[in-house]
């Protein structure tokens, strides 16, 4: 890991013409990379919170949706709700379950 010498943020190494190059993201400062040796490139994608947010906008539960009795609702203490799941982590993990209450509304979730 390199910082820039000018404003201390981290370096971005990058190929240009078959040479790395660290460029500063931040104030554009650039410096050969060939004397600090092998460097890996990687990038992350991050996502924003609007991709990770289920929004229900409609009052009826969503397709598929059943209806489990037992279930009590933190909010109202119904025993009655409608109930969902979806694979919401890595593929090897467990599945969440969705309820929505039959009387007030509210939707919570549970893992598996």
């Amino acid at each position: 890991m390199k910082f820039c010498p000018k404003c201390g943020s981290i370096m971005v190494p990058k190929k240009e013409n078959g040479k790395t190059v660290y460029k500063c993201p931040k104030c554009g400062y650039e410096e050969s990379g060939e004397a600090s040796g092998s460097v890996k490139i990687k990038t992350v994608i991050k996502h924003s919170i609007k991709e990770k947010t289920l929004v229900l906008e409609d009052e009826r539960p969503p397709a598929g949706a059943q209806i489990t009795k037992g279930v009590v609702c933190p909010k109202c203490g119904n025993d009655e709700a409608y109930f969902w799941i979806l694979q919401t982590r890595a593929a090897d993990e467990p599945p969440t379950r969705f309820y929505k209450c039959t009387k007030c509304g509210k939707v919570w979730r549970e893992y598996e």
